[in-house]
């Protein structure tokens, strides 16, 4: 029974350029977040503002969560030991489980602020706070797009958009809420923007939190059709049945898959091994396949055919 492994070289390509791009995003999101902060706590100083010094705290957490998803995508890319014969890429599904735990932690203390708000409401919020918020706005909006496109296929990416979006949402917040009670007076209006805020991102993060627990427990990644998979390695030509099919996630961004397939001839070569890999890349998205051949009737014959050097 030979085992045989082949990599779909063509892959690697788009990956390391999609690389590339992300290292640049994470650098310009920490940069900017961090100036944000600088900011905030200068102006939260000068207008005695506790919410504009509160939200310069929970902007360094984002920071801290960027950094997480960053330095998680470095190690994803880090090459095999023996000791860790996968490398590190479980690293990015660590990061992206650490920066849900982080959002529902975030958003309890906004849940928790908010409700205290409607017993002692806050000092009316001045026009400084609606700048600096509004500013805000547009850094994390910035921030949260330069990882919008990756964040439908990695986890991590997801993780980092979540955060910066959910943060130009709260400033958002901060804004509306700012204004209605410059010009009207509202005072309630605050904590309840910040409640409905909360219910909106909780949406997202929980999500987040589910995929990230199954990847983590090597669950099949959604964009993995089993029955489909399944039906397809059944109907392969010559093979009777399939047992131990193994399909789990590497990391936020590969899948791989074990499986024997039982056959009824040992001519199958690695031409055969070659195709199913290159079939499961393409159709179902796996990177890292490996397929065990046995037959169901001449054990020790194709036993001597496939420890033959191909």
């Amino acid at each position: 029974m030979g085992h045989h492994h082949s990599h779909h070289q063509g892959h690697s390509h788009s990956h390391s350029h999609q690389v590339t791009n992300y290292n640049r995003a994470f650098a310009i999101g920490i940069a900017l977040n961090l100036m944000f902060v600088v900011v905030e706590v200068i102006y939260g100083a000068l207008s005695e503002s506790l919410a504009l010094i509160a939200d310069a705290g929970h902007n360094l957490s984002d920071v801290f969560s960027l950094i997480l998803a960053w330095g998680a995508s470095v190690l994803a890319k880090k090459a095999a030991t023996e000791k860790r014969t996968y490398g590190l890429r479980k690293a990015t599904v660590m990061a992206s489980l650490g920066s849900a735990i982080l959002l529902l932690i975030a958003l309890g203390g906004i849940a928790w602020e908010a409700l205290n708000r409607f017993s002692n409401p806050a000092p009316v919020a001045g026009m400084t706070v609606i700048v600096v918020a509004a500013i805000g706005v547009v850094i994390n909006t910035v921030t949260a797009l330069l990882f919008f496109s990756g964040q439908k296929d990695d986890l991590n990416i997801k993780g980092a958009f979540l955060h910066m979006a959910a943060d130009a949402v709260v400033s958002l917040g901060v804004v509306i809420a700012g204004l209605f009670i410059l010009f009207k007076g509202w005072v309630w209006i605050d904590p309840v923007i910040s409640l409905v805020i909360v219910a909106v991102i909780l949406v997202g993060t929980w999500g987040l939190l589910k995929d990230s627990m199954n990847y983590a427990l090597d669950a099949v990644p959604d964009s993995v059709d089993i029955p489909a998979l399944k039906q397809y390695l059944n109907g392969l030509e010559s093979v009777e049945r399939i047992h131990d099919l193994h399909v789990w996630p590497l990391s936020t961004t590969e899948i791989a898959l074990t499986v024997h397939l039982v056959v009824d001839q040992c001519e199958l070569n690695n031409q055969f091994l070659r195709d199913q890999q290159q079939y499961l890349h393409d159709y179902f998205g796996i990177e890292h396949s490996t397929i065990q051949i046995e037959s169901s009737t001449a054990e020790q014959n194709c036993m001597l055919d496939n420890a033959k050097p191909s």
